[in-house]
């Protein structure tokens, strides 16, 4: 069984305007595709029954420059309540044209440029009221870049945050990891492909996720391998009859 070991990844160390750093998020997207991302994450959007009182907040963690969401916003709208959505990212990638698309679904989108260690020690300390609270909490391809203490205080603050967290992450196996070798294929560039291998050696699998949850007392938690590549951490609290 491999391991899981966290490496600092290419893309992170490159500034957001580095013409390398463009060509690898727009890899991403390809990579996104490979994966079956968006599906998954509609299909596991459309299962929030019943979908909370309007307006629904939602935050992304690790949103990058919107467009994944996006093009799952397009999709679910039409049977979703309007969404003020925060999408929240270390680096200044969301543009004016992104939020009005966004708009275009009902969708009030807002960049929130913040380190997530920051969020994190920001929302632990803060007290339970409406404002600082989310009906929905969003990773992809996120959680994996942490380890130790820092994961454990990034789920312990998505806790204190939220009463639902879908998250899609790498799945560390042999089969993910000969994928990643292959990621050339798709035309991706060499920080993509460096990256995609140390992806999955920091990725997970079997109950990781669950084991480092802060409490399962009050919480419903789903985790299972999904596809062949990525592996699913659903978190809900369980509502009071």
């Amino acid at each position: 069984m491999l391991r899981r070991r966290v490496q600092s990844e290419l893309l992170d160390g490159l500034a957001a305007t580095d013409s390398t750093a463009e060509r690898s998020r727009r890899d991403l997207q390809r990579v996104h595709r490979f994966m079956r991302t968006r599906a998954r994450l509609v299909r596991s959007l459309q299962q929030l029954v019943p979908v909370p009182a309007t307006p629904l907040r939602v935050l992304e963690l690790g949103a990058g420059d919107g467009s994944l969401l996006l093009s799952v916003a397009r999709e679910i709208a039409p049977a979703w309540p309007p969404v003020e959505l925060t999408l929240l990212d270390r680096l200044a990638l969301v543009d004016g044209a992104t939020v009005a698309e966004y708009a275009r679904y009902g969708w009030t989108a807002r960049s929130c440029v913040l380190d997530v260690l920051d969020w994190a020690h920001a929302a632990t300390q803060a007290s339970a009221d409406a404002a600082s609270r989310w009906h929905l909490v969003i990773a992809n391809l996120f959680l994996h870049h942490f380890d130790g203490l820092e994961l454990r205080l990034v789920l312990e603050a998505i806790a204190a945050s939220t009463d639902e967290l879908l998250a899609c992450e790498p799945r560390r196996g042999w089969r993910a990891l000969a994928g990643s070798h292959l990621i050339g294929v798709l035309g991706t560039n060499a920080v993509t492909r460096t990256d995609a291998v140390l992806s999955v050696h920091a990725g997970f699998r079997e109950r990781e996720l669950t084991a480092l949850w802060p409490s399962t007392a009050g919480w419903s938690l789903q985790e299972a391998a999904s596809g062949a590549f990525s592996h699913s951490f659903r978190a809900t609290r369980s509502r009071k009859q």
